[in-house]
């Protein structure tokens, strides 16, 4: 495919060769990557945790790619179909489909692509049921979140965070083939954890969401109001980290961060509501990056507690 841009000199319009690398960068964007490296956080630690040890790195190496090809076209077909709205909000108006860095067309061929490429490699080098559940992780945030919830509801993020969920149950079962307790638990960990994570950043950006009529909480609803759910769920996740210490079992080390690192969670969730509640700027991106550590270092726990022998 011959990718061009468009430079214009005076009145004359002339069309410029776009190098390989710029176009492979736009196509790579389509997967928004940092939401990539949550996916290497939330499932190499479950296949440690499934198999009690360290698995076989060529199923780990598998499981990651398929994973991430998953993940990237969940989020090509997301930026394909919210390109209207994102070019309408400055922290998306860079984005490649509005740009023009990659078509509509080639986006949703990419998407599609990822889609069966993803589900057919999982299929073929770890199990069936894994590769189900990376289909269902996509038609869940395509379908669901993106198309029918996203731009209808202010609970939104809450069920269409369901599809950020699924590598947890996808990395225990290439390892094991099959569910139990342990994964379930962790589904509801990061179901739980994915509106205090996201509604901080919807308050941060109220007004785009405002400007596009997308409701999200931190826009529909005022300060004081998000930073109670926030602290709700806060509490709530951290309980539910809690339930893993007797069913899987972990021992010290998981036992000790998910007290220390939950209690810093809810303490910073509890800074948000109150300056809220006091009319004083509440400073929302505090909570959200304090989530994204939470959870790292608790899933960091998870992978060294099999580890070690206490």
């Amino acid at each position: 495919m011959h990718t061009t841009t468009t430079a214009q000199t005076g009145d004359r319009i002339t069309r410029q060769p776009r190098s390989i690398r710029r176009t492979v960068l736009a196509y790579v964007a389509l997967t928004k990557p940092r939401v990539l490296e949550l996916l290497l956080v939330t499932t190499v630690p479950v296949m440690i945790l499934a198999q009690n040890g360290l698995p076989d790195l060529w199923l780990v190496l598998a499981t990651v790619l398929g994973g991430s090809m998953s993940a990237g076209s969940a989020a090509a077909f997301n930026m394909y179909l919210d390109r209207d709205i994102d070019a309408h909000m400055q922290r998306t108006e860079n984005r490649p489909l509005v740009t023009g860095e990659v078509s509509p067309r080639g986006a949703l061929v990419f998407a599609w692509s990822l889609a069966v490429a993803s589900t057919l490699w999982l299929l073929l080098t770890t199990n069936a049921l894994a590769a189900a559940l990376s289909a269902g992780a996509i038609f869940f945030y395509v379908v669901i979140y993106t198309m029918l919830l996203k731009r209808r509801t202010e609970q939104n993020i809450v069920w269409g965070g369901i599809a950020g969920c699924f590598p947890v149950l996808i990395g225990w079962t290439a390892v094991t083939g099959s569910l139990a307790w342990p994964p379930v638990i962790l589904f509801v960990l990061v179901f739980l954890w994915t509106p205090p994570h996201y509604w901080p950043l919807s308050m941060k950006y109220r007004e785009q969401y405002d400007e596009v009529d997308v409701p999200m909480l931190g826009a529909t609803r005022n300060g004081s109001q998000v930073g109670l759910q926030v602290i709700l769920y806060a509490w709530a996740t951290v309980v539910c980290s809690l339930l893993l210490i007797p069913v899987a079992p972990m021992g010290l080390v998981y036992t000790a961060s998910a007290v220390v690192f939950g209690g810093w969670f809810i303490y910073e969730s509890h800074v948000l509501y109150n300056r809220a509640v006091r009319g004083t700027e509440p400073k929302p991106m505090r909570v959200f990056h304090a989530s994204i550590t939470y959870l790292t270092l608790l899933f960091v726990a998870i992978a060294v507690d099999p580890l070690l022998p206490f």
